[in-house]
């Protein structure tokens, strides 16, 4: 079980595949093996890092308060532990809010960002609602309850269900009630255009209280991506992982195309994507080629 002493604690992490790393961020609750599929579809074009936030799955717990500048910290104590300069995010729902505070904090750390199911800042009553009650529950030692709906909510088999239970179960009580409350809290919304480097945005068809989300994020980011995976939920990691795995490894050969181009370094490259459409159905991706919209199928 590979572990990185970071900032006074020790953190679990795995890795698989070689080449172009990029760092998984996971909810409250949750851990790194909610990107499992991603580890098995992805380690043959990058070098894929998961890890469990502090106080979570099979990290250990600090008497530092838990929040979302410290989870930033971490991630770069691991990056600085595995002798990466730079590293691609990947962020799933809250997650994804991680992702981007680190962006924010080290620019010159981070190539760019995968951001699934995730929000600048959380506005909507039903997932705020959502979000202090599972921060109440965790508070008030119901972490058994909570920690069997969110990962019944997140499987798509019973055997992911079982995986995710027996690594979430053993999470730090007070770490788990800490990370629900910087959710609440958290806001970059207006420092978004500070983000400068390509990020990708993927939200379910049906996630319909996070497109908000989504249209602030593409708005305001100067570089991205957007694309809605017909009739998908929020929980794209476990239950709609092959559209995701061919949304990221399209996005990477578009990154890795604009690279080697003449034009690289010339002109900045700046809001190159339009939003993908959730109708019709098939997926693709939405790119700009001489001004013009092209649709090129995975």
């Amino acid at each position: 079980m590979p572990m990185a002493e970071v900032n006074g604690v020790k953190l679990h992490y795995e890795t698989a595949g070689d080449g172009t790393p990029l760092i998984c961020i996971h909810p409250p609750l949750l851990t790194g093996e909610i990107f499992n599929y991603q580890k098995q579809q992805l380690a043959p074009i990058c070098r894929i890092i998961t890890f469990d936030v502090r106080g979570h799955g099979r990290s250990e717990p600090s008497s530092l308060k838990l929040d979302y500048t410290l989870i930033t910290k971490d991630i770069v104590a691991l990056m600085d532990h595995l002798d990466l300069d730079q590293a691609y995010l990947c962020g799933y729902s809250t997650g994804g809010s991680v992702a981007m505070e680190a962006m924010l904090r080290y620019p010159d750390r981070f190539l760019g960002g995968i951001l699934i199911s995730s929000m600048s800042e959380m506005t909507d009553l039903y997932n705020i609602g959502r979000a202090w009650a599972a921060s109440v529950f965790a508070k008030l030692k119901a972490t058994k309850l909570l920690t069997a709906a969110i990962t019944w909510g997140n499987a798509d088999t019973n055997r992911t269900f079982r995986e995710l239970l027996r690594c979430a179960v053993v999470g730090d009580r007070l770490h788990l009630h800490q990370y629900f409350e910087a959710c609440c809290q958290y806001h970059c919304t207006s420092r978004l255009r500070d983000i400068h480097v390509p990020v990708l945005l993927v939200y379910g068809e049906k996630d319909r209280s996070f497109h908000r989300y989504a249209r602030i994020l593409h708005q305001q980011l100067p570089d991205s991506q957007l694309h809605y995976i017909p009739g998908a939920k929020h929980q794209i990691p476990t239950k709609n992982p092959d559209a995701l795995t061919k949304l990221i490894r399209a996005w990477f050969a578009e990154l890795l195309a604009l690279h080697d181009s003449p034009q690289h370094n010339q002109t900045p490259v700046q809001g190159r994507s339009t939003e993908a459409p959730v109708h019709p159905a098939p997926l693709g991706v939405v790119y700009q080629e001489d001004g013009k919209e092209v649709e090129r199928s995975l």
